[in-house]
């Protein structure tokens, strides 16, 4: 099931219940589209504007925690909201949830049950798994760096229309960044393990049980396999593919794509007893 409907069933099953969820008492029309096989939609509240600031009297003060909510969002009444805190219209927000301080969560988010969210982090155009911990500064589903150069040597901005979709059991460290898709979906998969100050471009598709390690860069587009390490400043260009099951050492450069299972390391990377005689000969020719 799409992110779209997944919140549209659960806002529809919030309303034919009495207890567990806030129940909406007002919601916004909704416009939904096609772009290729993928429904993706955005709200059309009078509340918000398109960065979605707050404009009139439709925020609430939660009661669990002091921060406030849109009153067209379903949030789970053990849920915990701090103080300064914001979810906006038509959110959906799971058992157990705890958001921090100063964290922003934009129209339509969905938020699975038992998920941590930190201070000061920004949800926008995603869903999130199950039992994930965002921590703080962590930036979700924004635009991608996307242009093109028109015949008057103009950039012009691609759109960015699409989602990022964290799977369960995710934990993303403190500040890293994950772009919205353009022509897929951002998936991250289940049990993924994202180091601080990593950046995701739009499009990437990274699979289950992957670790990725501090200062890790990875390009548009790329798809990397399941139980996949990355090592500190590691970098993936774009449209590149990773087979599952791949190691790469700090500082390492994927070019091109890997399709066999194993250690790589250098800049172009290559198979990592390749890259030691690299360094080995690098050395010898310095006579170190």
């Amino acid at each position: 099931m799409t992110m779209a409907a997944t919140v549209r069933t659960v806002l529809s099953f919030a309303r034919s219940t009495s207890n567990t969820f806030h129940n909406p008492t007002q919601i916004s029309n909704s416009l939904y589209t096609l772009s290729s096989s993928r429904p993706h939609f955005s709200t059309s509240s009078s509340s918000e504007d398109d960065f979605g600031e707050i404009s009139d009297d439709k925020f609430k003060k939660w009661k669990n925690g002091g921060g406030v909510f849109h009153e067209t969002s379903c949030i789970d009444t053990t849920a915990f909201i701090d103080v300064g805190a914001v979810v906006h219209s038509e959110c959906v927000v799971g058992s157990n949830v705890r958001i921090g301080s100063g964290t922003v969560v934009g129209p339509s988010v969905l938020i699975s049950h038992s998920t941590k969210i930190g201070f000061n982090v920004s949800l926008s155009n995603c869903s999130i798994g199950d039992s994930c911990v965002i921590h703080n500064g962590v930036c979700i589903g924004q635009d991608g760096f996307g242009f093109y150069v028109d015949g008057d040597g103009k950039m012009i901005k691609k759109p960015q229309k699409l989602n990022v979709i964290i799977g369960n059991n995710v934990e993303i460290g403190a500040n890293t960044c994950i772009d919205r898709g353009s022509w897929r979906d951002t998936i991250i998969g289940d049990n993924s393990k994202i180091d601080n100050l990593v950046q995701i471009g739009h499009n990437v598709v990274i699979g289950k049980n992957c670790m990725l390690c501090g200062q890790v860069g990875i390009a548009g587009s790329a798809t990397i396999g399941d139980y996949v390490a990355m090592g500190g400043r590691a970098a993936v260009r774009d449209h590149v593919s990773i087979a599952s099951k791949v190691r790469l050492a700090a500082l390492s450069c994927v070019t091109k794509d890997i399709t066999e299972p194993g250690d790589y390391g250098g800049f172009p990377a290559v198979s990592i007893h390749k890259w030691r005689r690299q360094v080995a000969s690098g050395f010898a020719v310095r006579g170190v």
